[in-house]
């Protein structure tokens, strides 16, 4: 049997990738625990799964259904394409005679039911035991104190079995009495958006004489069965790192940004489309693997090829880093990811090998992705979390608007270590852009006001210039305009 590590030979494993991390090494043998959900959150799936760990380690599982046949949970079973040949199932439901004993729940009580699956486990002396469902014992109980008497004897009866037990049940605000019987529950949630894939979360309300992971963690469940994506906790994940400074390559902006930008912080990009955010971005993250490091790019909006055809045009190379198997480079759909995805697929690249740059383009498109949740909070996590494992973030947040009225969709700019606001200006009928540096945490920085120009032969920032006043607003005033801004890009 495998353990959940250490000396903690009383674990067992759910078998659930993220679940038992949640749940610290796993289930306390010998233990009964409540899975609640309403219909189609997976609470069967995860019972398979549950019990297809414990045969991978040569243990006896009984699969005691009333909800479910044979026929449907081979059925579900194959759609994850696990083999079940080897699990014992004592069906309720069916006229057929058959190996593993059977009877209507219409012609037997409560005491009936659970007599034949004492005598079962007895039988079979199984080291896990799931029940599906309890709704339907709540049924055969016909009252609510005849139901909770004969749930009390069973869970005592499986207590001296020491078998680890889950009991699947839908979720009834009105049956506190099964939960407090209970050893552990973990509940299951699914939501409808208005637009995109269902939405699952679960969480654990309680688990008896063990610690665990509280608050919601998002999952799914795909071929292959239930995968949890544990709530990011930054605190549980500190690494120790050197902070160095990360060039841009473009003097210009290293000395905007007081000589470039320190390993580990964060950086937002602020400003209307089409000013060069996800240009500068992509420049950082061309550094990084020029460096040897990896770097994440998540695209909500821009297709990766678009992406790559403009990098190309810039003089960016983020094609070799490709190659290389450097760079992760995913377009991101908010309407399929959940955050909790999200946040798991960074965790899995970091901790999976030695990345200098995270870039998130778009933060717009991540706030969708949210459905409600709180963004400074999951945003704040996510920081902390490369910030403690010495990865250099930027943010790319479009604002919305036209001409001089740009709004941003959420204030963010205290979460990050240095803001970068992009500024479009208008020159004798011509549109440039600006670019300046509102805040540096880390040091100091430059106060001054460049240009920035995006050609074909690369990116370009001017010297500052001092003698304007009015280009953040867009409509600079100056004596000598032509010569101050026509020279000195960098």
């Amino acid at each position: 049997m495998r353990t959940a590590g250490n000396n903690d030979a009383r674990m067992v494993k759910t078998g659930i990738t993220g679940l038992d991390e949640i749940l610290k090494g796993g289930l306390a043998r010998g233990s009964i625990h409540l899975v609640e959900g309403r219909s189609g959150t997976g609470k069967t799936t995860l019972g398979l799964q549950f019990s297809l760990e414990g045969m991978q380690d040569a243990e006896k599982v009984l699969y005691f259904t009333l909800s479910e046949t044979r026929q449907e949970l081979e059925r579900v079973a194959r759609s994850h394409g696990w083999q079940i040949d080897g699990l014992h199932i004592l069906e309720v439901g069916s006229n057929k005679e058959q190996a593993s004993s059977m009877f209507h729940p219409s012609e037997v009580e409560l005491g009936q039911a659970i007599g034949r699956l004492q005598d079962e486990v007895a039988k079979v002396k199984p080291a896990r035991v799931v029940l599906d469902s309890l709704s339907e014992f709540r049924i055969l109980g016909q009252n609510s104190i005849r139901y909770r008497r004969e749930l009390m004897n069973l869970k005592r009866f499986l207590g001296s079995q020491e078998c680890t037990v889950l009991m699947l049940d839908i979720s009834s605000r009105d049956d506190e009495g099964a939960r407090e019987l209970m050893d552990g529950v973990i509940d299951l949630e699914a939501s409808a958006p208005d637009y995109g894939t269902d939405r699952r979360r679960l969480r654990v309300l309680k688990m008896r004489g063990k610690s665990y992971v509280g608050g919601f963690h998002d999952f799914i469940i795909h071929t292959g069965g239930i995968q949890v994506f544990p709530r990011l906790i930054a605190a549980e994940h500190r690494q120790e790192h050197t902070v160095d400074i990360l060039h841009s390559g473009l003097r210009g902006l290293d000395e905007l940004l007081g000589g470039g930008i320190r390993t580990g912080s964060s950086t937002q990009l602020v400003g209307p489309a089409g000013t060069g955010k996800s240009s500068i971005a992509m420049l950082f993250a061309q550094s990084a693997l020029s460096r040897g490091a990896a770097a994440l790019y998540f695209t909500f909006e821009e297709r990766p090829e678009q992406l790559l055809a403009r990098a190309k045009g810039l003089k960016i190379d983020l094609q070799t880093g490709l190659e290389k198997g450097l760079l992760l480079l995913q377009q991101v759909d908010p309407a399929e990811l959940s955050p909790g995805h999200f946040a798991q697929i960074i965790r899995q690249q970091v901790e999976s090998r030695e990345t200098g740059v995270v870039v998130i383009d778009s933060l717009n498109g991540y706030m969708h992705s949210l459905r409600g949740a709180s963004l400074t909070m999951q945003l704040h996590e996510l920081l902390t979390y490369l910030s403690q494992n010495g990865v250099s973030t930027f943010l790319v947040m479009g604002q919305t608007g036209m001409g001089l009225n740009w709004e941003t969709p959420a204030d963010t700019s205290y979460l990050a270590d240095a803001v970068l606001l992009f500024r479009f200006f208008e020159v004798k009928g011509e549109v440039r852009r600006a670019l300046l540096v509102l805040k540096q945490r880390s040091g100091t920085h430059e106060h001054t006001i460049r240009e920035l120009r995006l050609v074909p032969g690369g990116i370009t920032i001017s010297e500052p210039l001092r003698q304007f006043q009015g280009l953040i607003q867009g409509s600079p005033v100056s004596s000598g305009v032509s010569d101050r801004i026509d020279k000195g890009a960098q």
